[in-house]
């Protein structure tokens, strides 16, 4: 168990107004007045307002975090409201960090919010992340989390990390370089490999318990607000992993591997290759690979089918996504039946269907449709991805798609 010194000075004294909203921090040990002025000065980045930053990021505010940063291209719409508290109906259809930053001023108007509405990348992370005194990590993507455990290892600075999947939960705090002598361990030094594309499905395709991300998300907040005062013992060389159905957690000691170069820059491309999704065996999403694997618009996409072709459109989201919104003529086979043991029999199902022809693989938004279209040119099959998906499909054609009711 590592306790470490506070990683934010104090800033100004505290006004009346602030005095009478904090006073329950303000008589604990370890936080009191001094400690509330650390988490007024302090600058913490979520990446990703979902399941895991909602709450982490209201609790933040909350607890009177001078500056919350969030970092997340994404809209807000109805699937998201069972477990990503933060949003609500009224926020459908907005950027996340928008709905966000009204919901963490409705809470504390002390708090100052900078909406990162973008995508973390090579390009871009290190500038992103430089300025923060901390970082949470909340994302569902192997490729973001190696991103940000690196860009915060180049940086110096702490990043909180959690995971979630349908009924269990992961928090651990990395610091490559932590101060007083303290042993620093990353993600890397955890997770050294990936899993292979698809082993690991997402929320969408996985599921989580909505309630579940309450709990992790408060804790990667308690591990922040730790850091910043000094608070306590930090999660720094410990993993805790958490089972909801059992109502259990369980503790792993974490270490750096001795093995490991420290990370000094950040993994490098070429020929517009994203690195990160790369080296996590993704696809490109630019067509890097030349016209088998090319991502193809929707528009292109349906000019065939308006052309009285008859695509092999491969659909395989869930059957309850389905429902919600149907492409007539599609082949529903959900993106679970391609990984683990049925692997073999699905994609010889959907050879002998296909009979030859291109298949063309749509989900909700292009990422499990990627891994798929991978999965069937892995197999020998002409496959490629939707890109976007159903929400491209919806939002850039102008005609009806099939609404169940």
């Amino acid at each position: 168990m590592t306790a470490l010194p506070p990683l934010v000075e104090p800033g100004r004294e505290l006004g009346r107004d602030e005095l009478a909203r904090y006073a329950r921090h303000l008589v604990l040990p370890g936080i009191g007045p001094e400690g509330q002025r650390r988490l007024a000065n302090a600058r913490v980045l979520v990446v990703g307002a979902g399941g895991l930053g909602s709450p982490a990021l209201l609790y933040l505010a909350a607890a009177g975090v001078g500056t919350l940063g969030i970092v997340d291209d994404d809209a807000v719409e109805v699937s998201n409201l069972q477990r990503q508290v933060i949003h609500g109906v009224s926020d459908l259809g907005l950027p996340k960090t928008a709905s966000a930053r009204d919901a963490l001023v409705e809470v504390n108007p002390h708090v100052h919010v900078v909406e990162h509405r973008e995508r973390l990348t090579t390009a871009n992370a290190l500038d992103v992340l430089s300025g923060y005194d901390l970082v949470l990590d909340g994302t569902d993507a192997f490729a973001t989390r190696y991103l940000v455990s690196d860009a915060a290892e180049v940086l110096g600075i702490p990043c909180v990390w959690g995971a979630i999947y349908r009924f269990t939960g992961q928090v651990a705090t990395f610091w490559g370089t932590p101060p007083d002598g303290a042993s620093g361990v990353t993600y890397r030094d955890v997770f050294p490999d990936p899993p292979p594309p698809g082993a690991s499905p997402d929320c969408a395709a996985g599921g989580v318990l909505g309630a579940m991300c309450g709990t992790l998300g408060s804790v990667m907040a308690t591990e922040a607000i730790k850091l910043v005062t000094g608070a306590g013992e930090t999660l720094l060389g410990r993993l805790a992993m958490y089972d909801a159905l059992a109502l259990t957690w369980r503790q792993l000691a974490v270490r750096r591997d001795p093995a490991r170069e420290p990370v000094r820059a950040l993994l490098t491309g070429a020929g517009g290759v994203d690195p990160y999704a790369a080296f996590c065996g993704l696809p490109p999403s630019d067509g890097a690979n030349g016209a088998d694997g090319a991502a193809v618009p929707v528009r292109e996409l349906a000019a065939l089918r308006a052309d009285g072709a008859e695509p092999a459109v491969l659909d395989v989201r869930d059957p309850w996504e389905v429902e919600l919104a149907a492409l007539p003529g599609a082949r529903v086979v959900p993106s679970g039946a391609f990984a683990g043991d049925d692997a073999v029999a699905a994609v010889a199902g959907v050879a002998a269907w296909a009979a030859g022809r291109p298949v063309y693989v749509l989900c909700r938004s292009g990422v499990r449709s990627a891994r798929v279209a991978l999965r069937l040119r892995d197999a020998g099959l002409a496959a490629r991805s939707v890109e976007g998906g159903m929400l491209a499909w919806e939002r850039e054609l102008d005609r009806a798609v099939d609404q169940a009711t």
